[in-house]
């Protein structure tokens, strides 16, 4: 019964509203029993969560420790878990899909919503009271039957955004109890996974080094490199091109592009060099692999 419960739970977390890709949630009926840190979550939507009570927020390669109150902000591309030190009294939290605001303003381009960027600021109570009667507002509004009410949310959402970049970024950290390459592979692994399949939506991979992870990821290659080794026993120049490789293997067969839009698509500059590389993983030229 627990875990139907808890299922109805996660669908109901990841079912947007069709017509504007928002919801918002009253964090109590959400909470967990145990004191297990949760899981890292990659999908597809951002989240903001208000949050009153002690534990640690996990992301990327940090770890914070919140002390009463905090908001914390999580991109589809950044692994976070949430680790609970006592009873978590109360809190709110609302999520969206990227195209919530398309053409309403560059949501991606505010800090806390950048890969490298501050994702949690710890608060003080007036602080918190402020950003719970924004939660108030949207909770309300999204009942409502007004045709502009999601003008209205996206203002919403804005407002907890200024309201915590005008703010100190919570600099508690502490040791994490989840070995950091740990988290740094899982992002490493999320951004290399949702490069693929190569296809409409994604027509040309744009990270395909490691030094190009590394970037995207703000960290140094080195460090990048020894979190992947220590966790995978691969080296992240082996999964990429093993990545690639697969994807390659699958346009080959199922799609009707030849071979030099496949290399193109799997972002190689000369039709010579992906001959080369799919040759030294396979065995055999793209083409004969193809026809076989």
């Amino acid at each position: 019964m627990k875990e139907n419960s808890q299922n109805t739970i996660n669908s109901k977390v990841d079912s947007c509203s069709p017509s504007g890709d928002f919801n918002v949630f009253s964090l109590e009926s959400f909470l967990k029993i145990n004191n297990k840190p949760t899981v890292y979550r990659t999908r597809e939507h951002f989240k903001i969560t208000l949050v009153k009570g002690k534990g640690v927020f996990h992301y990327a390669d940090k770890s914070v420790a919140v002390k009463k109150y905090a908001i914390s902000f999580s991109n589809p591309q950044i692994p976070y878990s949430w680790e609970k030190r006592e009873e978590i009294i109360s809190g709110h939290f609302c999520i969206f899909l990227p195209n919530f605001f398309a053409q309403f303003g560059a949501i991606t381009q505010y800090d806390v919503f950048k890969v490298n960027g501050t994702h949690i600021f710890e608060l003080t109570k007036e602080e918190f009271e402020t950003a719970t009667s924004i939660f108030e507002k949207m909770l309300k509004e999204e009942a409502t039957e007004y045709i502009y009410k999601y003008d209205v949310l996206r203002n919403l959402v804005f407002e907890l955004i200024h309201l915590a970049m005008k703010l100190q970024p919570s600099n508690n950290f502490e040791n994490s109890k989840i070995d950091s390459s740990n988290r740094i592979t899982a992002l490493f692994l999320e951004l290399l996974d949702r490069q693929f399949p190569i296809d409409k939506k994604n027509n040309k991979l744009n990270l395909r080094s490691a030094s190009d992870f590394a970037n995207q990821l703000s960290i140094h290659i080195n460090h990048l490199n020894r979190a992947v080794k220590k966790t995978t026993q691969k080296t992240t120049t082996q999964i990429i091109s093993q990545k690639i490789i697969q994807e390659a293997k699958s346009m080959l067969k199922h799609s009707s592009k030849n071979v030099s839009e496949i290399a193109y698509s799997l972002g190689f500059e000369e039709t010579t060099y992906f001959n080369n590389f799919f040759k030294k993983y396979v065995g055999q030229t793209p083409l004969k692999y193809r026809n076989v």
